[in-house]
């Protein structure tokens, strides 16, 4: 009995050694396909969205198109002239004080894992599924959570990736 326990538990480490060993190779090849784009910053002529309401603001290429913005001003969306799934959007919006927040999900925390180039820490979370990849940007200064985020379609995400990646570092919000 011992050495069939010994059996199935080395049989264990084997599967989850090779089940780690498979995401981390598919993580690097999906990393891999992100970092070959040749993004340079220095070839698109650049404009900057600069919100009235809450005082962010971020740039965007200056042949793409704005989407009507709501009507309490609070962001932007911007579409790609080659391909309209392909967007970049920047909102805010005011936090409830903590004491009446009451749900799990805003009582979790997540450590920041970014930093613009203005020095403020955020949360940059990518996410890519079958159909559609976006990276998003959370900072939070007061009472005031702002977001950017950039997306397109998955299969092209791997080609957008550098330059999402460039807005998310220029996104600036106002100083505290």
């Amino acid at each position: 009995m011992a050495t069939a326990n010994k059996i199935y538990s080395w049989g264990q480490r084997i599967y989850r050694f090779t089940a780690s060993v498979s995401g981390v190779i598919a993580l690097l090849i999906i990393l891999w396909g992100c970092t070959g784009n040749n993004f340079n910053a220095g070839a698109i002529a650049w404009k900057t969205y600069s919100n009235s309401r809450y005082g962010f603001e971020f740039p965007y290429p200056s042949n793409w198109s704005s989407l009507a913005a709501p009507a309490n001003d609070d962001g932007i969306a911007f579409l790609s002239p080659q391909d309209n799934s392909v967007e970049i959007r920047g909102w805010a919006s005011q936090q409830l004080p903590n004491s009446i927040v009451t749900t799990q999900e805003s009582l979790k925390k997540i450590k920041p894992n970014f930093q613009t180039a203005q020095g403020v820490s955020g949360v940059l979370v990518v996410e890519v599924d079958r159909r559609v990849g976006s990276m998003t940007l959370t900072l939070t200064q007061s009472q005031v959570k702002y977001y950017w985020q950039g997306q397109s379609k998955s299969q092209e995400f791997q080609n957008y990736y550098r330059f999402f990646y460039y807005i998310a570092q220029q996104y600036r919000i106002p100083k505290s």
